[in-house]
């Protein structure tokens, strides 16, 4: 029966290979080529020429420059105040501790586009928008990532923290020399979550962006495929290019992905 599964598998993931296959090899065509067949897609010659025009040309590359660097400001900045505040919700005693953390639980019930109106008009009085901090302060707000990090919290037994206390360990040293340490399995999971969720977003740097020169990739790439609509080649090019990071992420951190989709029980 394994013989199986192994060909159900190597199937499904031909399946899903396909496309990104396809995008590859229809990438490196040249412009204006006569194509009859499918077959006549995988047909020499090759060219490398449009990856040049398009990034040298178009703002590409200054969009995939955008996104990295709001990505991972809002990685690292999400992960570390979703750890401070996983801690204290778990192991500082302090009034309404319980009120907070049902407060913070009845955010994951409440969909985002529900809060886009009022999130505008704050951003717009505060002077955010149309700039990196309009779109990184908003997405620092993760309930997901303060739960599934209170969880790990709560799985520390409290006599370690106690043994440190004995010690004279404060509340900092506990936090940083015990709990992070010990929870870094999941906040890896957290980050890979976070970035590949800020590098996708695209409703909020739609809303709070109009300067092309702030643009992320997801919000770009519409504006080029409008303007190749009649050509297979560049739209094909443009999200190669734009595919690569998260491509390369995906490859290096897989088994964190997939643990961390598993703990925070996001599916689809």
């Amino acid at each position: 029966m394994k013989w199986l599964y192994r060909i159900g598998s190597l199937l499904i993931a031909l399946m899903f290979a396909a496309p990104l296959v396809w995008m590859l090899v229809v990438s490196v065509k040249e412009e204006g080529m006569k194509i009859i067949t499918v077959l006549d897609w995988f047909k020499p010659p090759y060219s490398l020429a449009v990856y040049q025009e398009v990034l040298l040309t178009t703002k590409l590359s200054q969009w995939i420059v955008n996104s990295l660097l709001v990505a991972v400001v809002v990685t690292v900045l999400t992960v570390i105040f979703a750890a401070m505040a996983g801690f204290a919700l778990s192991k500082v005693p302090f009034r309404y501790r319980t009120f907070m953390f049902f407060f913070i639980l009845g955010g994951l019930l409440i969909p985002g586009e529900a809060t886009i109106i009022p999130l505008y008009q704050v951003a717009k009085d505060l002077h955010l928008l149309n700039s990196y901090s309009g779109l990184i302060i908003p997405a620092l707000a993760s309930p997901v990532a303060v739960i599934v990090l209170k969880s790990f919290f709560d799985g520390i037994p409290n006599d370690l923290l106690e043994s440190v206390q004995m010690d004279g360990g404060g509340i900092w040293r506990i936090f940083m020399n015990i709990m992070l340490p010990l929870t870094r399995p999941a906040m890896a999971s957290m980050a890979i979550l976070t970035f590949i969720g800020s590098w996708n977003n695209f409703l909020w740097p739609f809303l709070s962006i109009t300067d092309d020169n702030l643009f992320t990739l997801p919000m770009g790439i519409p504006t080029l495929m409008g303007q190749y609509s009649e050509d297979y080649v560049k739209p094909m090019v443009i999200n190669a290019v734009a595919s690569v990071p998260i491509i390369i992420l995906f490859i290096i951190f897989e088994k964190q992905i997939v643990k961390g989709i598993s703990m925070s029980g996001i599916k689809g």
